[in-house]
């Protein structure tokens, strides 16, 4: 795939619709492609049985009936409802009601077959609030029945924009879109809901994209890879970059030799675990291929971080509050260096946030990337609404590149450009995970791309780590996957 998989919103998604009818692509090719690239998931996923067509009063209903039609063509036992007057039908959709020319009876006489298929194609990506009354009973039938869903756009009930779902919504087992996936696609609760999605193509000119001013992807390695750093045959470690984890005390040691690890694994000529005076001797017998050094404040870290030229600094896993972890990032945004914050370098400043965004945008050279969870991002953001939404507007306000971490993971920039990240598996949440993945981000700071592909890389790689070792995942585990992931990234995009 030489394009990345970029995601809309709805109204993204009817521009695009119009602007194809612009370029000559009509409404009804794009009406027929999408109907007849349902019924050929159908027939390629099903094996032949009796097929239940529900159609609504708008453009997804229209698509239904070119369902129909095509599968009926192919021999395949056909019922066809409508949820409303399917003869006052708007536009296109008329139009294919019309061709359909199968009996269309009303959702209240539909009677079901034990094995059937139920094709949802009720409400589409627009739909907003409750599902109407004779809906949800209709629904309540097809769960009862226990029949298969296929979902035409997005299962009915699903809101597109935000992947909010409406009480008694059909759980789909695939769900059929065009052109792109949408927002609502691609967060829980609906997830829950889609199943397999697969993303069809109808006719939209590709270029039409580009008009529709799109900031927001799907993460995959063709989105950032180039922004990978490129090994020299001739270069030596510090080429590479020499990055900084500021540690705990002994008790809490542990989250930074994680990171530090991930950190050489993914990339890092030299690591360097920086640690209180107490701790020097618990890192230095923990961590063999990282070094370690003991720095008593601020001031000393500042020289340090200049002298030695180190190229990324991470402040937060296991540093615990105060004073110390206060003055460290303020230290460490002061550099030249670039900077993740994570854990309690985040939660230091939740009760003054402004004091770090302030450090943030004064930040004369090197990235910043912040990773917080759902509740560390709560406890510095005053945000409410969607995780997109206020991930964006966190990044705006903050002037960092902001890691939302989550089921679906949302990285934003403070330019609006933003990644949603949906291969994550569930044993992924354990404890020091983040700690891993803030190791990885740190490593691919020092390279010479933007912070939000970087972000987005070590967010990829940190979820294909733990899809790569499976169940019973430990956070130990992530940084020995990562040598074979970057090997195959390696081999398949270069």
């Amino acid at each position: 795939m030489d394009v990345p998989k970029y995601v809309l919103t709805t109204s993204q998604m009817y521009a695009a619709d119009k602007l194809a009818v612009k370029r000559d692509v009509s409404g009804l090719e794009l009406m027929e492609n999408a109907g007849r690239a349902v019924a050929e998931e159908i027939m390629d996923n099903f094996d032949r049985s009796p097929v239940f067509v529900v159609c609504g009063p708008g453009n997804n209903g229209g698509d239904g009936y070119v369902v129909a039609r095509h599968i009926a063509n192919k021999g395949w036992p056909v019922t066809v409802a409508a949820y409303g007057d399917p003869t006052v039908l708007p536009g296109d959709a008329a139009v294919m009601y019309e061709q359909c020319q199968l009996d269309v009876i009303s959702i209240e006489d539909l009677n079901f077959y034990e094995d059937g298929i139920v094709v949802d194609a009720v409400f589409g990506a627009g739909f907003r609030g409750e599902l109407p009354r004779e809906i949800t009973a209709l629904f309540k039938r097809i769960m009862g029945a226990g029949l298969e869903c296929i979902a035409v756009d997005i299962p009915s009930g699903v809101n597109g924009d935000t992947g909010d779902v409406a009480e008694g919504t059909l759980h789909a087992k695939i769900t059929v879109s065009f052109h792109a996936a949408k927002v609502g696609h691609l967060f829980y609760p609906a997830r829950s809901h889609i199943g397999d999605l697969k993303i069809r193509d109808i006719g939209i000119p590709e270029n039409i994209v580009d008009d529709l001013k799109v900031t927001l992807y799907q993460n995959s390695p063709d989105l950032w890879f180039r922004a990978l750093p490129i090994l020299s045959p001739v270069g030596h470690k510090y080429d590479r970059g020499h990055a900084a984890v500021i540690g705990g005390g002994v008790s809490s040691s542990g989250a930074a030799r994680i990171a530090a690890r991930a950190a050489l694994r993914t990339g890092a000529g030299a690591v360097t675990a920086v640690c209180p005076p107490s701790a020097l001797m618990i890192y230095a017998g923990a961590i063999e291929a990282v070094m370690v050094k003991s720095i008593k404040d601020d001031e000393a870290l500042s020289e340090w971080i200049k002298n030695k030229r180190i190229g990324a600094v991470l402040i937060g896993p296991g540093n615990r509050t105060g004073n110390r972890t206060r003055t460290f990032v303020t230290a460490a945004l002061k550099s030249d260096a670039h900077v993740v914050l994570d854990a309690d370098a985040l939660t230091e400043f939740q009760s003054d946030p402004d004091t770090l965004f302030s450090l943030i945008s004064e930040k004369a050279q090197g990235k910043v990337v912040l990773t917080p969870h759902e509740a560390e991002f709560t406890r510095l953001f005053d945000l409410e609404g969607p995780a997109l939404d206020r991930a964006r507007q966190a990044a705006k306000i903050s002037q960092a590149t902001v890691i939302l971490k989550g089921a679906t993971t949302v990285i934003a920039d403070p330019t609006g450009t933003a990644v949603l990240s949906v291969c994550a598996p569930p044993w992924l949440a354990t404890a020091g995970s983040g700690d891993a993945l803030a190791g990885i981000v740190l490593a691919l700071l020092l390279g010479p791309g933007d912070a939000v592909s970087q972000a987005a890389a070590a967010v990829w790689i940190h979820s294909e780590a733990a899809n790569s070792f499976g169940r019973g995942l430990t956070a130990e585990d992530i940084e020995k996957q990562i040598p074979n992931i970057l090997q195959r990234l390696a081999e398949n995009f270069s």
